[in-house]
């Protein structure tokens, strides 16, 4: 079923034109299952007896994406083609400003049916295809369990104040999907240069103008299939301990899905049903962190648009960053140094140095290494700026609420004043004594 506050109508433009198709927009949603976007683009194609198109337009000009970021997506894009034609639908992937390509496509189409999008330049895509579609325009959430304004009205300060509206929201949105069968199974017909998805993934990116100063991650491979095989490990090898083991990064007890859930090859929705027959006692850490934690980075995102700098913080929190600016720092690193993990911190160089390899750096060491640059910046202003660039530069699930989150927490985001000290303030710290007291850390350097 999909609960009608999950779609939203953001423009009623009649096509004049001949109409040939439905068209959906895959973005921010890389999948087919548990996709409330298809799911409805199938719906309307079906009311209207009419085929269905799928357009995936790959931009040259995505802020901060790189080879690493578009390698991953590909690899997920790929999968998803031959599962489209055994549907009968379909689906196109172009080197094109998605915007651009979308209005093109739009000119023949019933219905344009997107995905919802949060970030500024996801925003920015949706309003121009509003405004310039041929067609009606329907917005459908399926990043979310709850829909963002469904679980608040207003920017959230914690946790502990969206926990409460979530979860007396879930039951009524934590409600299983099936995607139907479309019924006019006739291809479409279009003028757009599409990409080839049977060549390699190394020659679809060799066509891309992109960054290509960071390598593909060796580690992960893109996909819902991985998504799902790392899905049943989870149930099978880690739940059981995951509350007690996830915050030590000498050990591999984490779930490795955030890059998954970020492309949007897997659906939140769906891991929380698999989960949801696991005894609670088992699966309350985890799904804290997949609904509560995560959807609480997308209240943050969708309520303030400073999410992605300085500003985001809260007062109390740039008011004592403020006050302890020029106290002395022990060590000063540039950009460089940092990016290079060459500081005098083995603990710090060793998370640096998995996130520069692997695309994905351990979550506890994730929180230390925000603190970190803190103390070795000259002021916290740099310290945000730094901190958000690496992170979206090398993380596989950078560029995301989540990530945008995470950074502004170790700057005191949805948390609460601590101890007075230097350098902090009032703001929480952390140091390699509380990695040495409580994990195997060597193992950590060992194994990494």
């Amino acid at each position: 079923m999909i609960q009608k506050e999950r779609i939203k109508v953001l423009n009623t433009h009649d096509n004049d034109a001949p109409v040939e198709y439905v068209l959906y927009w895959m973005q921010a949603s890389q999948r087919i299952m548990y996709n409330h976007a298809l799911a409805h683009a199938i719906n309307v194609a079906n009311e209207h007896k009419l085929p269905l198109m799928v357009c995936f337009g790959l931009s040259n000009k995505y802020p901060e994406a790189n080879i690493r970021h578009y390698a991953f997506m590909l690899e997920g894009i790929k999968e998803l083609s031959p599962e489209f034609k055994k549907m009968g639908i379909t689906f196109i992937v172009a080197i094109r400003e998605p915007a651009d390509l979308v209005i093109e496509l739009s000119r023949k189409a019933k219905v344009l049916i997107c995905d919802h999008g949060y970030t500024n330049i996801q925003i920015l895509w949706r309003k121009e295809i509003a405004k310039k579609a041929f067609c009606p325009v329907v917005q459908v959430e399926t990043d979310l369990i709850v829909p963002v304004e469904e679980a608040s009205q207003k920017e959230e300060y914690s946790a502990a104040t969206i926990r409460p509206k979530i979860k007396s929201a879930m039951t009524k949105y934590l409600s299983p999907l099936s995607i139907k069968e479309i019924l006019n199974k006739k291809p479409c017909k279009h003028d757009i240069k599409i990409i080839d998805l049977e060549q390699t993934t190394e020659k679809i990116l060799s066509k891309l103008d992109i960054d290509n100063t960071v390598p593909a991650s060796k580690m992960f491979k893109g996909g819902t299939k991985q998504a799902l095989k790392l899905l049943e490990e989870l149930k099978t090898k880690k739940l059981k301990k995951y509350s007690e083991l996830k915050n030590d990064p000498s050990l591999d007890h984490v779930s490795h899905l955030s890059p998954y859930i970020h492309f949007g090859q897997i659906s939140t929705l769906q891991i929380a049903l698999e989960l949801k027959n696991t005894p609670e006692k088992d699966n309350d850490s985890f799904l804290e962190e997949l609904i509560v934690r995560r959807e609480l980075a997308f209240n943050f995102v969708y309520y303030n648009n400073d999410y992605d700098n300085y500003k985001c913080l809260p007062e109390w929190a740039k008011k004592t960053l403020d006050k302890h600016k020029k106290d002395k720092r022990s060590y000063l690193y540039s950009l460089k140094e940092l990016e290079q993990a060459k500081t005098h911190d083995v603990y710090w160089n060793t998370a640096q140095k998995q996130m520069l390899v692997s695309g994905k750096m351990h979550g506890y060491m994730r929180m230390y290494w925000g603190k970190k640059i803190i103390e070795w910046s000259k002021t916290p202003q740099e310290a945000y700026k730094t901190a958000l660039y690496l992170n979206n530069k090398y993380e596989l699930d950078g560029r995301d609420p989540n990530g945008f989150a995470g950074v502004a927490w170790c700057f005191g985001k949805h948390d609460r004043p601590w101890t007075e000290r230097s350098i902090f303030g009032t703001v929480r710290y952390m140091n390699d004594k509380g990695l040495e007291r409580k994990f195997n850390i060597k193992r950590y350097i060992k194994n990494h």
